[in-house]
């Protein structure tokens, strides 16, 4: 069993480059309920694309989603601020 729930949502955009992507990263348990990190990425507005990495403990799971978000952050990924209202509701 996961004992706090882990997710995150980061963009780059960049008009010059045409450039507008997203990435996310969550850790969900599976059906037998062992971690899994969950990562999706593509163009904003699209589905994209994912894929699950299956881990023995919860452990392992943070260090690959820390490992994960520390790479996007520093090629230019960052918090959005958009989706972070939205999950928010009204004030």
């Amino acid at each position: 069993m996961i004992a706090q729930r882990y997710q995150v949502y980061v963009e780059r955009r960049e008009a010059g480059r045409n450039m507008a992507r997203f990435y996310a990263l969550s850790i969900e348990e599976t059906l037998f309920g062992n971690p899994c990190l969950v990562r999706r990425w593509g163009r904003i507005g699209t589905r994209g694309r994912s894929v699950q990495h299956s881990c023995d403990d919860e452990a392992e799971a943070v260090g690959l989603f820390l490992h994960f978000l520390r790479a996007k952050r520093m090629r230019g990924y960052s918090p959005s601020v958009c989706l972070a209202t939205r999950l928010s509701g009204p004030a």
